[in-house]
């Protein structure tokens, strides 16, 4: 049954969130459900291999149907998804909703694959340097869970668990090789000797957690590098013991791998002082080839010759983060906390009044015949 808001006139919003292969892009998915404060369904698929789901319409071809959550009436009013594996999923929903006369807004996060008038609200970050529409919000940052009541309790719950480790605690988030980025071996024994150094002249420890995109051996590799007191998480999915907001909680510094925009905001949504490790400047040696350095180099190539959409550019972030003072490269002196760096929920409060205004627009019958018909 549908639940009533508190105004007898208006009814709240049906909500389903598309979930995807990608935590970091999931994380901002459910951070954006969970500000809305809107009751919402979880839905997870089975993508099957070898379908182009790039070139689909309003289609269910590219999952497995009866291994993936079920797509049933009574339809949602609200889509919020990520993704273009799941732009086909989004379209078809819409379609199949339309033919029952029921309109249902679709919001997309990050960048999408199909033509952004296709979407209600696209909600963007600027490595993906989409034009400025007016369904288009630009935020500086990702969106994030990291709460201030969230933090308070994983802190109360680990705090003990840290409590041989002296202080200051330095947290090492490592993400994973991506676009012109390689994490591997090499990388991670450069970070762990500049993450070592950090906390060593302080006389403090680590606390040091992978991520899903981190490879086997890269934590290992970082470990066999350090001599400091340590804690060290290797990233299972759908784990309960995860300490990762634990180490945000109870860190007094945190070190991220530029890789990652997702734990990059995170990191800055604590308002401690957040170290960025510079990927690209690890000196590697000509011998040391892997497939990640070819792939990363044709991913370099892209970004200067292909169109902007199929390339991301991360260090457009990293720039802004680094003039506002929310981050400083490892190996920098860190700047104290500011008022540019504190605990900001700016971006997130921006997107749930442009979610929430969609249900303050009159219907439009154009979107709802382009569904029907596409």
């Amino acid at each position: 049954m549908r639940r009533q808001s508190q105004s007898a006139a208006t009814v709240t919003p049906r909500v389903w969130v598309l979930l995807n292969h990608r935590a970091g892009e999931n994380n901002q998915i459910l951070a954006l459900a969970e500000a809305l404060g809107w009751p919402f369904e979880i839905k997870r698929f089975t993508y099957r291999r070898g379908v182009p789901y790039l070139l689909l319409g309003a289609s269910l071809a590219a999952i497995d149907r009866l291994r993936s959550d079920p797509l049933t009436p009574p339809w949602p009013d609200l889509i919020i998804s990520a993704s273009a594996r799941n732009e086909a999923i989004c379209r078809w929903i819409q379609r199949e909703a339309a033919r029952d006369g029921h309109r249902v807004r679709l919001v997309h996060i990050g960048r999408p694959f199909n033509r952004l008038n296709r979407f209600d609200l696209v909600i963007t970050t600027p490595q993906y340097r989409l034009p400025r529409r007016p369904n288009v919000l630009h935020n500086t940052t990702t969106l994030h869970r990291v709460m201030p009541q969230r933090l308070a309790g994983e802190a109360a719950r680990w705090q003990d668990r840290f409590a041989h480790l002296p202080g200051p605690k330095v947290a090492v988030l490592i993400g994973g090789s991506s676009g012109p980025y390689v994490m591997n071996a090499v990388a991670a024994r450069a970070l762990a000797r500049q993450a070592q150094a950090l906390a060593a002249g302080k006389g403090g420890s680590l606390l040091v957690t992978t991520s899903a995109r981190t490879r086997r051996g890269v934590l290992e590799a970082f470990l066999e590098n350090v001599e400091v007191p340590v804690c060290a998480y290797q990233w299972r999915r759908d784990d309960p013991d995860n300490p990762y907001f634990a180490y945000l909680a109870l860190a007094d510094e945190i070190v991220v791998t530029c890789d990652s925009l997702s734990m990059l905001t995170e990191a800055c949504a604590t308002g401690k002082p957040v170290h960025l490790f510079d990927l690209e400047a690890v000196r590697r040696s000509p011998w040391d080839w892997h497939p990640e350095r070819l792939r990363a180099a044709l991913y370099r190539w892209a970004m200067d010759w292909l169109p902007k959409r199929l390339t991301r550019d991360l260090s457009l972030v990293h720039r802004q983060l680094a003039v506002e003072g929310r981050v400083v490269w490892l190996g920098e002196t860190a700047r104290p906390v500011t008022p540019l760096n504190p605990p900001s929920l700016t971006d997130i409060e921006r997107a749930t009044r442009r979610v929430r205004a969609l249900f303050r627009e009159q219907p439009r019958i154009q979107p709802l015949l382009n569904a029907a018909f596409s």
